[in-house]
């Protein structure tokens, strides 16, 4: 093969290269690891995220699991709300914080009139951890729906069902929320 003929070819294989190289630079960038988590957690149904609420409701020798911000359960998930949201949810441990199950695609806003066993109410919109919260919807309390029933992992006294009226009035900055996991 003659000289010219080599560097000639070394040429068209060099600029193929370079033009794959630039498609790849201006191809799409990859969603951000949380959608991506988000889009993989495992489907699961509304029964099974309040079977699961409940667990942690005697977990801790027949008493609550006991609430922290810093700490891991167990079953690795962290002791504060998202975390118990996240085990109830079975995404991937420790699990995302309040903001995240918000903002990441873990979640889809509802009304609160559609809020069904297994749903979330969140407020995620404080710069501080010690502002917001999230609770596993279980149920209206009454037919006016001005209150319901919820899990929820609370400072001071860890897992607990309460009835609560977060988000009713509209107000308050907790909404409802729908995790894209559930299938009925």
């Amino acid at each position: 093969m003659s000289l010219n003929l080599t560097r000639r070819v070394a040429t068209a294989a060099l600029t193929t290269i370079l033009s794959l190289g630039s498609l790849a630079l201006t191809a799409p960038t990859a969603p951000a690891a949380t959608t991506v988590q988000a889009e993989a957690a495992p489907r699961i149904s509304r029964a099974e995220v309040i079977a699961r609420a409940k667990t942690w409701l005697t977990a801790n020798n027949g008493r609550p699991v006991p609430y922290s911000q810093k700490k891991h359960w167990k079953d690795g998930y962290r002791q504060d709300c998202s975390g118990y949201v996240s085990m109830t949810l079975g995404l991937r441990k420790p699990g995302p914080n309040t903001v995240s199950l918000k903002k990441d695609g873990f979640t889809r806003r509802i009304a609160m009139k559609d809020l069904a066993p297994g749903d979330l109410v969140i407020k995620a919109d404080s710069d501080s951890a010690d502002f917001r919260h999230v609770v596993i919807f279980d149920g209206w309390a009454n037919g006016a729906h001005t209150a319901y029933k919820s899990y929820e992992q609370a400072g001071g006294v860890g897992t607990r069902w309460k009835q609560h009226s977060y988000g009713v009035n509209g107000r308050d900055g907790y909404h409802a929320y729908r995790p894209v996991n559930i299938t009925n």
